[in-house]
């Protein structure tokens, strides 16, 4: 997921998962209260796409060590479809997988048992993906992505602001209701509903009123 902050498109998918399988084979292995993590996995397979390029990895586990293929030929037990913003934000700005994925920036599908324990294997961890790309490729490579990832995540953000914006300031110029307005009008309306109800009892005890009335004027005739 690292490398796909870089001008994508003139990296191949096989590369990708190079630095993918290397980054997260030092950190599992290191980590010796991961290996239980590890093992709850293994067979598992998980296929990764990202959605602005199509590019698709699969990332799978066997006797705890992790592999990253661009292809796979048997069964997948998880899904991950996401945009080069979401993954940017999971693995340089640490957001949580369930915020981007209520976000729509992430979407899983599959075996949910294997996602909740990728999920807490990928907590314990804790990795820091330009930490261990700069251990792993040199400082030049890891800077370059981590800065990559951290200028899309922030010019995500700004595009997201500047669209608000745009959408509030067109909101005004056509006169439409902002939200104090809406309450106020909301107001009015229950006010008026409360009234029409109120109304509407008065309306019907008459007509009952009436409706005795003319049923005694006819029992006075007879």
């Amino acid at each position: 997921m690292s490398v796909m902050f870089l001008p994508l498109r003139l990296i191949p998918v096989p590369v990708q998962c190079v630095v993918m399988s290397t980054v997260l084979g030092l950190v599992f292995s290191r980590e010796s209260r991961l290996k239980p993590l590890l093992r709850e996995l293994d067979g598992k397979v998980f296929r990764i796409q990202v959605r602005d390029t199509g590019a698709v990895m699969f990332l799978g586990f066997d006797k705890g060590r992790v592999w990253v293929h661009p292809q796979h030929d048997g069964t997948t037990d998880v899904r991950i479809n996401g945009t080069l913003e979401g993954f940017a934000r999971m693995c340089f700005a640490h957001e949580d997988p369930d915020d981007l994925v209520f976000a729509q920036q992430l979407k899983l599908s599959g075996d949910s048992e294997a996602m909740l324990r990728f999920k807490k294997l990928l907590a314990e961890a804790d990795l820091d993906w330009e930490r261990e790309l700069r251990a792993a490729f040199g400082d030049f490579f890891g800077s370059r992505v981590a800065s990559a990832a951290k200028a899309l995540v922030a010019m995500e953000q700004k595009l997201g602001k500047q669209s608000h914006q745009l959408v509030s300031n067109y909101l005004r110029d056509i006169d439409l209701p902002d939200q104090q307005r809406l309450q106020t009008w909301q107001a009015g309306v229950e006010q008026l509903a409360h009234k029409t109800s109120h109304l509407k009892g008065r309306i019907t005890r008459i007509e009952h009123r009436l409706e005795a009335l003319e049923q005694s004027k006819r029992g006075a005739r007879t």
